[in-house]
């Protein structure tokens, strides 16, 4: 099969292309612009798959059999059967490994399907067959610096490896999905476009369309229009799909977040004509992690509608899981799922907020995250900022929020006031808070004291 193939051959070097104009080592990498101009090209479809068990464990502690089943039960949740949670890919090399896979795959969920990952070796193919998997990722390292001083081999050697995992994946009933990699550091048309072509072609002789994961391995791409290759996303998208002859449903996007453009970079990658995003939960992954999962399905939710209810209210679950289970917490200001991702420190906003929660949160983060805004007191804080503390702590209905003007309000504010006067720096922690509230307005909150409550705005100026 490999002897007859007549594609777009590879363009072969002596010495390895590593754009040094792009990145020189000693400084950071460079921006070039060619200014093509190239079009939207938003798939019907698109979807994100999971990586968390593969490249976001391999940067951790390894998981247990139970805590990979665990998490793959609520990515299943977290989906809720729409297929936008579409794959989750796993490792298969361990005895650990093959447990959690065959564990999950008696779970008999459709989503998120199990895949795997694979070098290219005929070893790990059959590995895959007897795994059971349908669909196996394999790596093939695409950019110079990985041929050449990884692989300690050329292009032309590094291709035949590749297709000949490749011909061994689809002999054993496997689809392949060829994990470029390198990618926004490779010779997109000297060596990425013929390897692509010639697997295509494969693949249709077999009556398979194989996939194409593009992976921006060091987090170098850029989302813009107008980027030279190789760091441009929607170079990168657009010329696999019109020079390589692919579709959108064989593409898909993998970034990382070294320099924190790994969410704009696969929104671009939808943009332009990929369906599919890989992601992992919280961002878990080598150096600074991988794009989050969560926020893709943020983004899914501005550009089209699920079928059914994604139930991202079991994020809160998996964050505990994560602290409890994996000794790994996320930053408090972790967009949508830290403890103060929607908290305000200033007395102005808590004003507004309590006026109007939309004049500071985007969205009702308590009806779609069950967490509400939280304010957080500090000597900044004021009247307003307290009186907020109070109502969104305790959870107090509209028609029972204490008022700012309420004199038992300033007898809070007078205490807070006294912590830093003594010379406190750092913000009041929620129980110091509620130890104050309490402290002067007795035990009303309790929902047992409800008519104590209603009593209580009487005292109200």
């Amino acid at each position: 099969m490999l002897e007859n193939n007549n594609y777009s051959k590879i363009l072969d070097v002596i010495k390895p292309n590593l754009y040094k104009e792009v990145f020189p080592y000693d400084a950071f990498p460079k921006s070039h612009f060619d200014h093509v101009n190239l079009p939207y090209d938003l798939p019907n479809d698109i979807w994100i798959t999971d990586t968390t068990f593969r490249d976001g464990q391999q940067s951790m502690e390894s998981f247990t059999v139970e805590q990979i089943a665990k998490l793959f039960e609520m990515l299943h949740i977290l989906d809720n059967n729409n297929g936008l949670i579409r794959q989750t890919e796993f490792f298969m090399y361990s005895d650990r490994d093959r447990k959690a896979l065959e564990k999950c795959q008696n779970m008999g969920f459709t989503f998120p399907e199990i895949t795997g990952w694979a070098r290219p070796k005929l070893e790990d193919m059959k590995l895959a067959k007897d795994c059971g998997v349908k669909e196996t990722g394999i790596l093939m390292s695409s950019s110079d610096y990985h041929i050449f001083q990884k692989l300690n081999k050329n292009r032309s050697q590094a291709f035949s490896l590749y297709l000949s995992a490749v011909e061994k994946a689809l002999e054993y009933g496997i689809k392949p999905r060829c994990h470029l990699e390198d990618a926004t550091r490779a010779d997109m048309f000297g060596f990425v476009i013929p390897l692509v072509k010639a697997i295509n072609a494969m693949g249709q002789e077999a009556g398979i369309n194989i996939k194409f994961r593009i992976c921006d391995t060091l987090g170098v791409g850029k989302p813009f229009n107008g980027q030279k290759l190789p760091r441009s996303v929607p170079a990168l998208v657009y010329y696999l799909k019109e020079a390589a002859g692919l579709s959108s449903e064989q593409l898909e996007w993998h970034g990382h977040n070294d320099y924190y453009y790994c969410t704009a970079n696969s929104t671009a990658a939808w943009m332009h004509g990929a369906s599919s995003i890989s992601t992992t939960l919280l961002g878990i992954g080598e150096r600074t992690g991988n794009c989050p999962l969560e926020s893709m399905l943020v983004e899914y939710h501005q550009l089209k509608q699920p079928k059914n209810k994604i139930n991202f209210e079991i994020l809160n679950d998996i964050v505990t899981f994560f602290d409890k289970e994996l000794n790994y917490q996320i930053h408090s200001k972790m967009p949508f799922l830290g403890e103060e991702f929607n908290s305000t420190r200033a007395g102005i906003h808590a004003d507004g907020i309590m006026k109007n929660e939309d004049i500071y949160n985007s969205f009702d983060s308590k009806k779609i995250f069950n967490k509400n805004i939280k304010i957080v007191v500090n000597q900044y804080s004021g009247v307003a900022g307290i009186a907020g503390w109070i109502n969104l702590y305790y959870d107090l209905p509209e028609s029972n929020r204490i008022s700012k003007k309420d004199k038992r309000v300033v007898l809070v504010k007078d205490l807070v006031e006294k912590v830093y006067n003594d010379g406190r720096t750092l913000a009041l922690k929620d129980c110091e808070m509620v130890e104050m509230v309490e402290s002067i307005f007795g035990d009303i909150f309790n929902e047992d004291n409800h008519e104590e409550r209603e009593s209580s705005k009487e005292e109200m100026i």
